[in-house]
């Protein structure tokens, strides 16, 4: 039986979106939990530090591009 993974590294793909004025960049998928580690940015472009969003918080496009079916 093949073994699930437990996290999928997005780093590399430099995915980046925008929710209400805060930009984010994916770090980590976790398909288990359904959560992305996300580099939140504010408006200026200042790290706010790391963040754990819920894979339905984010955009439909960026859905698409983090787990493709």
């Amino acid at each position: 039986m093949a073994k699930k993974k437990k996290s999928i590294e997005l780093s590399d793909k430099k995915i980046k979106f925008t929710i209400d004025k805060r930009s984010f960049k994916a770090i980590r998928y976790y398909p288990t939990a359904m959560t992305l580690d996300v580099m939140a940015f504010d408006e200026d472009g200042e790290k706010l530090g790391m963040q754990n969003l819920a894979f339905a918080h984010i955009p439909k496009e960026i859905k698409k591009l983090v787990k493709p079916n």
